[in-house]
């Protein structure tokens, strides 16, 4: 079986996207982590992981999640999670990360919601 994982980035006025798309797991959640430090996130913007076109996620995977939550709080910026496909949503509500990361039906929703830090 081949393991493959697309990830692309932008930037929109709220802060970096990451777009997943394919397996996130033990095979590929590496490549995904080691591309963290190369977004480049300000204080009080938003890092959005798009979900949309993900398959699968393992555990190896929700641990690339927390280690995106870690890179955006260490910078002073937040986190949300677009199009979270129904199978990964259910994983997350059973091991309790629906707490841990705001959710949005999409990342244009997710652009939308955030609002830069007052002055």
């Amino acid at each position: 079986m081949s393991r493959h994982l697309t990830l692309l980035t932008r930037t929109t006025t709220a802060g970096a996207v990451i777009e997943l798309a394919g397996e996130l797991d033990h095979h590929t959640a590496p490549e995904a982590r080691d591309a963290l430090p190369g977004i480049t996130l300000a204080a009080g913007q938003q890092l959005t992981i798009d979900l949309a076109g993900l398959t699968f996620c393992d555990s190896s995977g929700i641990t690339m999640l927390l280690a995106a939550r870690n890179h955006a709080l260490v910078a002073g910026a937040t986190i949300a999670l677009a199009a979270v496909p129904e199978r990964v949503s259910r994983i997350f509500r059973i091991v309790g990360l629906e707490q841990v990361f705001p959710t949005h039906p999409s990342a244009r929703a997710a652009e939308d919601s955030w609002h830069p830090a007052s002055d």
